[in-house]
């Protein structure tokens, strides 16, 4: 994270950032998600956790190739 952080892009882009950490820690990237997000950052993540893909403004899912909102 750190190190797509310090090049300040307007959009970050995330693949399972949360999928093998335990509770606490997946808080802390959340946290660090919601905070960018308030700064302005567009966020893209992908996850196969539903729980994870709940707490995002917008989700998309690829369902038999295509993508459905």
């Amino acid at each position: 994270m750190a190190r797509a952080l310090i090049l300040d892009p307007a959009l970050l882009i995330a693949d399972e950032p949360t999928g093998n950490l335990d509770p606490a820690n997946r808080e802390v990237v959340f946290d660090l998600f919601e905070n960018e997000h308030k700064k302005g950052r567009g966020i893209v993540m992908i996850t196969h956790d539903a729980a994870a893909a709940a707490r995002a403004k917008t989700v998309y899912r690829l369902l038999d190739g295509a993508l459905q909102p």
